[in-house]
């Protein structure tokens, strides 16, 4: 299981919200690459970046972070938020990103995943599964579909997704343990690789998941609030 550190963007600051509520911003550093290569020293196999304002309005406000983080960093960086179209996505990986995570984009045109995959490759194309009840979120978790997320999960794999990082977005920055549940029927139901998100607070919890064989866990907040320290969740994984 590979642990990805995230380091979430909004006005070119890494932040945490709680649920995704953008009124909730608490801010952890106004340098988003100094964070990244804190990561990188302590031992992260990959980072895991969001584009906030990106998936709220598409806008490049953090281009400049993203940059300068791929740019320094020797390590792969994955990054999801307001990527909606093939021009981002060429974009971001001639920047040197190493995938690309569509969200919106899953849900309102599945053709254009299926396309990317054609021309870039399914290591490349990963699709984000932000979900509320079981019902899938977009455009920055301001909408809830109707759509079940396990259904989705099922059909993106039939076109060819091989990874998916799935969000509880009532679990996220919560620090109240992740959705062990709707983790299992995936691991059940597909034979996709998951990526956990949300709510990832505990030792015990990244020994549940490791025990499930599930592919990666994003933590986030519960590392900038020390509730994990990040050689600990290494050595558990030995």
């Amino acid at each position: 299981m590979i642990i990805l550190p995230a380091i979430d963007i909004k006005d070119n600051k890494c932040v945490r919200l709680s649920q995704g509520n953008f009124n909730k911003v608490t801010v952890y550093s106004s340098d988003p690459l100094e964070m990244a290569l804190k990561w990188e020293e302590k031992g992260a196999e990959y980072l895991h970046l969001v584009d906030l304002d990106g998936a709220r309005s598409q806008a490049l406000i953090n281009r400049e972070s993203i940059e300068k983080i791929v740019k320094n960093i020797n390590i792969p960086v994955q990054i999801g938020g307001g990527i909606r179209d093939e021009e981002k996505v060429k974009n971001l990986l001639d920047l040197g990103v190493t995938r690309v995570i569509l969200g919106t984009a899953a849900v309102e045109n599945i053709k254009l995943v299926e396309d990317l995959i054609a021309e870039y490759g399914s290591e490349k194309i990963v699709v984000g599964i932000d979900a509320k009840d079981g019902k899938v979120a977009t455009r920055g978790w301001e909408v809830i579909s109707q759509i079940d997320s396990l259904s989705l999960c099922k059909e993106l794999e039939k076109i060819g997704v091989e990874t998916i990082v799935y969000t509880d977005i009532a679990k996220d920055g919560m620090l109240q343990g992740p959705n062990f549940s709707i983790y299992e029927e995936l691991m059940d139901k597909t034979n996709l690789d998951i990526v956990a998100s949300g709510g990832i607070s505990f030792i015990e919890d990244i020994k549940r998941l490791k025990k499930m064989d599930i592919y990666g866990a994003i933590i986030g907040k519960a590392f900038y609030d020390s509730l994990l320290k990040f050689e600990e969740v290494m050595e558990c994984l030995v």
